[in-house]
């Protein structure tokens, strides 16, 4: 299945992710259409700000809408909700999601395109793997600080490398998007999970930016103690992570500004944070004992109870 030659996009959850692909799309000259909450009066007044190491811009008129009902159907509809919202996809997908058209899931964590899945159908859903680093300054405001690029694949393992994917990455590539393919969906939300749950849950758990756990010996040991057990529960779901590819991801992190996770800011914004989709999933998968990333999903839950109760 392949997509017209003139795709409309859909943003559902124009925040520091969806904002900021979205906003790329859009300088771009694809038609993009923002589902907004909090934000929407002055986003549709004035647009949306983004600040970027790779050039600051500002799109003063954008497509915004508070209501999914109001959207026109779209091509590619990308979910870029905090998975704690999305109980909420049920009643936002149908209405903005053409016949013919695709959902592209956008989150973090393990399961979420069979989430989307049992709303649309496995063949109408791909997920991708953001490495990006951006935050929220304020309404309609977006930071982006480093990286940017993602990781794309079909959630049909069978699917291989499909005309559709190859549409979507060449619209990403126009917004200076940096796109991979991959045939391996699954293989790359591991990948991805490597970096995200030490680095997500220490942030929280030890009060501490990605900067600050590293320059310390014992929490930078702890890092790599957790990649190693989250490499041995993507061994037991047949996905290989070499230990090399988790010394990149050292390296890389060394090299990067410093950050914030978004659970980090998350936990500090008094919202939500993104356990289950991190932690939960990964401990329910996998049938094998995983003591650190059990005690880690144990202690943010603690953390974030106690901060709803205070």
């Amino acid at each position: 299945m392949s997509l017209p030659e003139h795709r409309q996009y859909a943003i559902l959850g124009t925040g520091a992710l969806g904002g900021f692909y979205g906003a790329c799309l859009q300088r771009a000259g694809l038609s993009v259409h923002f589902l907004l909450h909090h934000d929407y009066e002055l986003v549709h007044k004035s647009g949306l700000i983004i600040d970027s190491k790779n050039g600051n811009f500002t799109l003063p008129e954008v497509n915004a809408y508070k209501d999914v009902h109001k959207m026109p159907p779209c091509d590619v509809v990308i979910v870029s909700l905090k998975t704690t919202q999305n109980h909420l996809l049920p009643q936002l997908l149908p209405p903005v999601l053409k016949k013919t058209g695709v959902v592209l899931v956008l989150q973090n964590g393990l399961g979420m395109e069979g989430t989307v899945a049992a709303i649309v159908g496995e063949q109408r859903v791909l997920g991708g793997l953001c490495f990006l680093c951006s935050h929220k300054i304020g309404a309609g405001h977006i930071c982006h600080s480093d990286y940017g690029a993602i990781k794309l694949g079909e959630l049909d393992a069978t699917a291989g490398i499909t005309k559709r994917m190859q549409q979507i990455a060449s619209d990403f590539e126009r917004a200076q998007i940096s796109i991979q393919m991959v045939d391996n969906l699954l293989l790359a939300r591991w990948q991805k999970l490597i970096w995200n749950i030490p680095f997500n849950g220490l942030s929280v758990i030890l009060n501490a930016s990605t900067a600050e756990i590293m320059a310390h010996a014992e929490s930078r040991t702890l890092v790599e103690q957790v990649m190693q057990e989250v490499a041995r529960a993507a061994k037991s779901c047949h996905c290989l992570i070499s230990d090399e590819f988790m010394r990149k991801m050292l390296v890389n992190t060394d090299k990067m500004i410093d950050y914030k996770t978004s659970m980090k800011c998350d936990y500090d914004a008094g919202h939500p944070m993104e356990i289950d989709a991190i932690f939960g999933n990964v401990l329910r998968r996998v049938h094998i004992e995983l003591p650190m990333i059990s005690m880690l999903y144990r202690q943010l839950k603690f953390l974030e109870h106690a901060k709803t109760i205070s």
